[in-house]
C-alpha cells in the first residue's frame, strides 16, 4: 500500500429491520370494544330468555350454558341477575329515547312528531327487550333499581305528553287531556309485549302502523 493510500472505514451494514411487538391482547380500546360486544350479547341473550321462559324461571346457569361460558364469567360483566334484568330494561328504553330524540328534529307538526315517536316506541316493544321493558318493574328488583326504572318510565311518559301538548298548541291534535292520552297510547303500545311473538307474520313496522292507525283515525268510517 502506498503512503498516499488511505484505508477507508467500513460502511456499517444495516441491521435487521426492527419488528413492532404487537400485543396479542390488542390495544385497550380494542379490548374494551370486545368486552362491550360480549356484554351486549349477554344482555340480549338474557332478554330473550326472560321473555320466553320468564324471569324467575331463568337462572344465570341457564344463560351461561346458552352462551357456552361459565357462570363466573357472567359476573365479570354484571353484578347480579336483578342488575341484568335492569340492563335489559334500559337497553329497550334506550331505543325509545333515541327515537324520541330524532323526533325532536322532525320539521312538521306536533302530531307528526308524536306519531314518529310512537312508531319507534312500538318497534322497541316488539324487540327482544319488549317483555323486560313492560315487566321488569313487577319482578321485585329492590328499591334502588325500581326507582331507576320508575324514573326512566316517567321520562318516556313526559316525552309523549310533550309531543301531545305541541300538537294541541299547533292545532294538529284536538283538545284533549295530555296525561290521559299519553297513558292510553303507552298502555296500548306496552300491551304489544304480552301478545307479540317473534314469528308473527307482521313485521314490527307493520304492527306499529296498524296500531297507530286506530289512534290517529279512530273507528269512524
Amino acid at each position: 500500500m502506498s503512503p498516499r493510500q488511505k484505508t477507508s472505514s467500513p460502511i456499517p451494514s444495516a441491521g435487521p429491520a426492527e419488528t413492532v411487538q404487537v400485543s396479542p391482547w390488542g390495544t385497550p380500546e380494542q379490548r374494551e370494544r370486545r368486552r362491550q360486544i360480549k356484554r351486549e350479547a349477554l344482555v340480549r341473550a338474557a332478554a330473550r330468555a326472560f321473555r320466553d321462559r320468564g324471569y324467575h324461571n331463568t337462572s344465570l346457569d341457564d344463560l351461561a350454558a346458552a352462551l357456552h361460558i361459565t357462570k363466573p364469567t357472567i359476573y365479570g360483566y354484571i353484578g347480579s341477575k336483578q342488575e341484568l334484568l335492569f340492563e335489559c330494561f334500559r337497553a329497550g328504553v334506550g331505543q325509545i329515547q333515541s327515537v324520541f330524540a330524532e323526533a325532536e328534529h322532525i320539521e312538521g307538526t306536533g302530531r307528526e312528531r308524536l306519531l314518529a315517536a310512537a312508531r319507534g316506541y312500538a318497534e322497541a316493544i316488539t324487540s327482544e327487550f319488549g317483555w323486560c321493558m313492560v315487566r321488569a318493574e313487577d319482578q321485585d328488583l329492590g328499591p334502588e333499581l325500581s326507582e331507576k326504572i320508575k324514573k326512566l318510565k316517567s321520562d318516556i311518559d313526559q316525552g309523549l305528553r310533550r309531543r301531545i301538548r305541541e300538537g294541541i298548541a299547533d292545532g294538529s291534535i284536538r283538545e284533549c287531556d295530555p296525561k290521559m292520552t299519553a297513558f292510553a297510547l303507552a298502555g296500548a303500545l306496552n300491551w304489544i309485549a304480552h301478545w307479540h311473538r317473534t314469528n308473527d307474520a307482521l313485521r314490527p313496522g307493520e304492527i306499529a302502523a296498524r296500531l297507530l292507525d286506530v289512534f290517529e283515525f279512530g273507528l269512524a268510517p
